[in-house]
């Protein structure tokens, strides 16, 4: 009697146990934000080219933010100026890896977007984004933190999450 409870038992949370792998999610059906960055960190030290969102041409800052989104079948702007009225606001205490910092472009009293880069830390880090910068000195793909320069927090605008998967 008792080893015919047993096997109950065992069958019962061995059936619980089948069920349950129903509910998980293949990996490769969707992304996460970290897949996202290790996959824009390819491209570190890419060239900036102004217009271009190719690997082999080159990238702008949008067009960066554009290709590598892309990859993953995610749509958001080609352009700057149009995070204008894009994805939903989120505090800079607030961000995470996979979100979209918006700057000004390089005139700070134009309040309008004019330049993007992704979100690389993690919630509670040092803000640090990728991006591709128009700098003639050390532009391209590259990393800065948001408190690498008055530069950067003069022309903050805002950060925008794309998904909330991310």
């Amino acid at each position: 009697m008792i080893m015919k409870t047993l096997l109950i038992i065992l069958f019962f949370i061995l059936s619980i146990i089948g069920k349950s792998n129903i509910n998980f999610k293949n990996p490769n059906d969707s992304i996460n934000a970290d897949s996202l960055i290790v996959f824009s960190k390819q491209y570190l030290g890419t060239h900036y080219q102004h217009g271009s969102c190719s690997p082999s041409s080159g990238f702008d800052c949008s067009g960066f933010v554009y290709f590598v989104f892309n990859h993953f079948n995610i749509k958001v702007p080609r352009s700057s100026i149009d995070y204008l009225n894009y994805g939903k606001i989120i505090g800079i205490d607030s961000c995470k890896t996979g979100d979209i910092i918006v700057f000004t472009g390089t005139n700070a009293k134009n309040r309008k977007p004019g330049h993007v880069g992704i979100i690389v830390s993690k919630l509670g880090e040092e803000v640090q984004f990728i991006h591709s910068s128009s700098n003639t000195k050390n532009g391209g793909v590259k990393l800065s933190t948001f408190k690498e320069s008055p530069y950067y927090k003069v022309r903050f605008i805002k950060i925008v999450r794309v998904n909330t998967f991310l």
